[in-house]
C-alpha cells in the first residue's frame, strides 16, 4: 500500500492539523506530567514548544523560549505550571534518570 499523492501545501496543512490535535490532546490531558512524557517518550510539552520556537526563528520570526512556551501552552508557562504541574515524586525522578541515561 502506498501513500496517496499529496501536494506539498496539503501535506503541510495535514502536518499542521496533526500538530494542533496533539497540542490540544496534551492540553486536555493535564494529568500527564512532562516528566512522565520525558521518561516514556523522550520528549514533552516543553520540547514541542522549543521545536515551535526554533521553527519560528528559522523563518526569521523573533521568538524566545517564553514566547514559544506561551504559544504552545496557550498561556504563560508559569501559569500552566501553577495550575497543572505537580511536584515530581522520587519514583518519577528515578525513572527519568534511568531513561535519560539510556537515551542521553
Amino acid at each position: 500500500m502506498s501513500l496517496p499523492d499529496i501536494d506539498p501545501q496539503t501535506q503541510t496543512e495535514l502536518e499542521a492539523a496533526a500538530f494542533r490535535r496533539l497540542r490540544d490532546h496534551l492540553a486536555a490531558r493535564t494529568d500527564v506530567q512532562n516528566i512522565d512524557m520525558m521518561t516514556l517518550a523522550g520528549f514533552c510539552r516543553n520540547c514541542l514548544s522549543q521545536w515551535y520556537q526554533e521553527a519560528a526563528n528559522a523563518r526569521g520570526i523573533e521568538m524566545d523560549k517564553a514566547q514559544g512556551r506561551e504559544a504552545f501552552y496557550g498561556m504563560p508557562y508559569s501559569e500552566w505550571r501553577e495550575k497543572h504541574q505537580t511536584e515530581a515524586t522520587a519514583e518519577q525522578k528515578a525513572a527519568y534518570e534511568v531513561a535519560h541515561k539510556a537515551h542521553g
